[in-house]
């Protein structure tokens, strides 16, 4: 029997949709009436979303939002699989599509300059740039661009305090300073250095595509990245040519989980690792046993169950 491939789209615009409440209905209708499956995030900053469904539906509904003159030139990122990714369709309405928590931060208008990725290796060797991963601590805990800086923040909210108080930037002149920022597919980058033009940095990039297409296109044999990538999808984890990586997710916090890990006494089958052990309640833990004991029965039936953690 032959199995229908399911196609995955991740997108994302930074662009002022002042009407963007409107636009919810008419989306989820499309999407439910073609059984599109996954997460749409509306704004007025604009759109960000990962869909999946049969491809020529799928393509449908990238066809309809880019009949928008505001959405014409989106651009998406594609991935396929043999399973569904998602379970239900939801389209929500936020006040950013990637959360910095910060007013008059406009990346459609304001963002650093687009670096391609056979051009970014030049860039971050430059001595006098400052690189900096805005990722979250677990993500540049498997992997980062050489001489990057780790700001070792929980979520991406967290940057606008590190970048204020941060002895890295302590002495450097606002207009005089390169600096160079990167995250997984390019929203949390240009989001972040639209940020630092807000704060009088004039000389500001950001890596085109992200990570992600840095290790699709460049060598590795001519790369600066070491480590892996995390995505947030059932990989976990990328390497170079996107090949996936070796680690697993946790099922509680949703976590890369290192091979490692799983020795640890702090370890349960999707109820626990050492990163989350400690700051769940013991009625988390047990809630968290009973999905886990359905997800096995459902599994010994070939099902899956609809509780099932996804990223």
């Amino acid at each position: 029997m032959q199995v229908t491939p399911y196609l995955t789209a991740a997108f994302y615009k930074f662009v002022e949709l002042a009407d963007y409440r409107e636009r919810k209905q008419v989306l989820l209708d499309l999407c439910t009436s073609l059984r599109i499956q996954g997460m749409i995030l509306l704004a007025h900053e604009g759109i960000n979303g990962t869909i999946a469904g049969a491809p020529d539906n799928l393509r449908v509904v990238l066809d309809f939002l880019r009949s928008d003159p505001l959405l014409h030139d989106l651009k998406h990122k594609e991935s396929w699989s043999d399973k569904p990714p998602f379970h239900r369709m939801k389209i929500r309405l936020k006040k950013e599509i990637v959360t910095l928590g910060l007013d008059g931060i406009h990346p459609s208008k304001m963002a650093g300059t687009y670096v391609k990725p056979k051009d970014w290796n030049a860039l971050i060797s430059d001595p006098n740039v400052l690189v900096i991963d805005t990722r979250n601590d677990y993500e540049v805990e498997l992997g980062t661009f050489k001489r990057a800086v780790d700001p070792r923040i929980k979520t991406f909210a967290d940057l606008p305090d590190w970048v204020e108080n941060s002895e890295v930037f302590e002495g450097k002149a606002l207009k005089k300073t390169k600096v160079a920022m990167f995250c997984t597919g390019g929203i949390r980058c240009e989001k972040s250095t639209a940020l630092m033009k807000a704060k009088g940095y004039e000389d500001v990039y950001h890596l085109e595509g992200g990570i992600l297409k840095y290790l699709e296109e460049i060598p590795e044999q001519n790369s600066l990245w070491q480590g892996e990538c995390f995505v947030f999808d059932e990989r976990v984890s990328v390497g170079h040519g996107l090949r996936v990586g070796k680690n697993e997710l946790c099922r509680c916090c949703r976590q890369p989980l290192a091979p490692h890990a799983k020795q640890s006494s702090e370890f349960e089958l999707g109820v626990s690792c050492p990163r989350c052990y400690g700051i769940t309640t013991e009625e988390q833990k047990s809630s968290a046993r009973e999905r886990q004991r359905q997800c096995e029965l459902a599994a010994s039936r070939h099902q899956r169950h609809v509780g099932e953690s996804l990223l």
